[in-house]
Parts: structure tokens; C-alpha cells; sequence
């Protein structure tokens, strides 16, 4: 465990996720990482938050079961995970497609 590493010049806020010596994470430091790798991979920026919205549209027009994708995202309630997710053209063809099967059958 690294806070073995650091001995007596750590700090014990019995936290999971620190900095090198035990502190708590600054409230910004996940912006910042997020920031350089967006830079890093050379894609336009955008909010951490457009990127969850971005895999829960992409994990749902997979096929992937909504409970699925609620425990990705760590939603506690899948009407949470619901507004994260948008429905897609395919999908709503994919749905007037079976529609008119039912409604008027394959021929």
C-alpha cells in the first residue's frame, strides 16, 4: 500500500484515493486530468459529464439492458440513468419497423 511508503511524512485521513503523501484530492484535480486527456488524445473539449451522457447513448443503441448501464454510470435509481440516455434514429426506426410487422405484418 503506497501510504507504507511514505512513512512518517504521511498524512492518515483514512481516505481510499489521496495525493502521494495521504491529502485529500483538491476538488479540481479531476478537471484537470480530464482536461490533459482530452489534449493528450487530440479530441475537442467537453465536461466529463457530456462524456457519461456520450457512453450511456452509445452502451443503450448497443443493445446493452438499461440496468446494465445504470450500474455503469452508478446511478442508484434507473430513472436517473433514463435521462442519460437519449433514443437514437436507428433504434426509433428499429421500433416503426416491428411496429408496422405488428400492425400490418412482414408483407
Amino acid at each position: 500500500m503506497e501510504r507504507l511508503g511514505v512513512g512518517d511524512r504521511g498524512e492518515d485521513h483514512d481516505l481510499v484515493l489521496t495525493i502521494r503523501h495521504g491529502s485529500p484530492i483538491e476538488r479540481t484535480e479531476g478537471w484537470r486530468v480530464w482536461k490533459t486527456i482530452l489534449k493528450q488524445a487530440e479530441v475537442r473539449d467537453g465536461r466529463v459529464h457530456n462524456a457519461r451522457h456520450t457512453a450511456a447513448a452509445l452502451l443503450i443503441e448497443q443493445g446493452v439492458n438499461i440496468r446494465v448501464v445504470q450500474e455503469v454510470l452508478g446511478h442508484t435509481r434507473v430513472t436517473t440513468t433514463e435521462r442519460y440516455t437519449h433514443v437514437a434514429g436507428a433504434q426509433m426506426q428499429h421500433a416503426s419497423e416491428r411496429m408496422a410487422s405488428a400492425l400490418w405484418g412482414d408483407g
